[in-house]
C-alpha cells in the first residue's frame, strides 16, 4: 500500500500545495479521499488520474476538500469515454452535492455530448451516502467508517482503509474523538490535518480563531497517534502551510508526544507501508 499526499494545502492559496487530497494505491486499486483545489493535476504526477480511480472517498462537504470534484469527474468521464462509473462514497448529502454538481454542469456535458462521437451520455457515476459505522469493500481493499467532529460542519466521516495487512486511516478535519480513535487504532499510518495553535492563537482575528475550534492541532494529533497505537503520524493541509526550514520544528512539537514515525512532507509525498 502506498500513500501519496496529492494535496497538503488548505482553503488559503499556495502555488506548492493543493488542496486537501490524498490517493491511497493499494494492489490495483487507486482510491482518492477528498478532491481539493489541482487535485486532477497532482494526480498525474502520482502517476495515476481520474480513469484509474475504483473509487472517491468524501469526509465532509467543506469546499477546499470538493471544490475540484467536477473535475475529476468530468475527466473520468472524458478519458474512460463513458464506459466506466465512478464511485463515490460521501457522509449524508453527498449524493445531493453530485447531483447540484452535475446540474451545473449541463451546458459543458452538452456541447461534450454533440461534438464527440464517443459520448452518448453524461458522466457515468454512483454515489452511495454513508452513515457513521458503515462498511465496504473497493475491490479488495476493505473500508470502514466513523464518525468525526467538525462542528458545525455535520456530518463528517473518516476512513480506514485496509488492504493485505496494511492500515491506512485518514479522517479528514477534525477535533480528536471517539471515532478518530476507532480509525487509527494500531494503523500503520494514521493521516490527520493540523494547525499550529500556537502560531495561530496569539492573532486577533476572529476568522483565525474560529478555525482553532475545529481542528486538531500538531500536539493533538500526536496525543491520538501515541494513545491508540499508530505506527506513522502524517501530517498535512498545515495551517499555516510551513516551509521546508520550518519542518523540523513542526517534527519535534509532534514528537514531544508520539515516538513513532512523522511524516511531513509536500505535494507528492509519498509513504510506502
Amino acid at each position: 500500500m502506498e500513500i501519496i499526499l496529492t494535496g497538503t494545502g488548505s482553503p488559503i492559496p499556495d502555488p506548492n500545495r493543493a488542496g486537501p487530497s490524498t490517493l491511497v494505491k493499494a494492489g490495483g486499486s487507486h482510491i482518492l479521499v477528498d478532491a481539493g483545489r489541482g487535485v486532477v493535476m497532482r494526480l498525474a504526477g502520482a502517476e495515476s488520474g481520474p480513469p484509474f480511480l475504483a473509487a472517491i472517498l468524501i469526509t465532509h462537504l467543506h469546499s477546499d476538500h470538493v471544490c475540484a470534484l467536477n473535475d475529476v469527474i468530468t475527466t473520468h468521464w472524458i478519458q474512460s469515454q463513458e464506459s466506466a462509473t465512478l464511485k463515490i462514497f460521501g457522509p449524508v448529502g453527498t449524493e445531493e452535492f453530485v447531483q447540484r454538481q452535475m446540474h451545473a454542469l449541463e451546458p459543458d456535458i452538452s456541447y461534450r455530448v454533440e461534438h464527440h462521437d464517443f459520448l452518448t451520455n453524461g458522466p457515468q457515476y454512483e454515489v452511495s451516502d454513508l452513515e457513521p459505522g458503515d462498511s465496504f469493500t473497493v475491490n479488495d481493499v476493505q473500508i470502514t467508517t466513523a464518525a468525526t467532529e467538525h462542528s458545525p460542519v455535520k456530518p463528517t466521516i473518516g476512513f480506514r482503509l485496509e488492504h493485505e495487512g496494511s492500515v491506512a486511516a485518514l479522517v479528514g478535519d477534525t477535533l480528536p474523538c471517539d471515532g478518530v480513535d476507532e480509525l487509527a487504532r494500531n494503523a500503520d499510518a494514521y493521516v490527520q490535518t493540523v494547525l499550529r495553535r500556537d502560531i495561530l492563537e496569539p492573532i486577533p482575528m476572529e476568522g483565525v480563531q474560529d478555525i482553532l475550534e475545529y481542528h486538531s492541532g500538531v500536539a493533538q494529533a500526536a496525543e491520538t497517534a501515541s494513545r491508540v497505537g499508530s505506527k506513522r503520524l502524517v501530517l498535512t493541509h498545515m495551517v499555516p502551510a510551513p516551509q521546508p526550514d520550518d519542518y523540523p520544528d513542526w517534527i519535534a512539537r509532534a514528537a514531544a508526544f508520539f515516538d513513532g514515525e512523522i511524516v511531513i512532507g509536500d505535494d507528492l509525498t509519498t509513504i510506502s507501508l
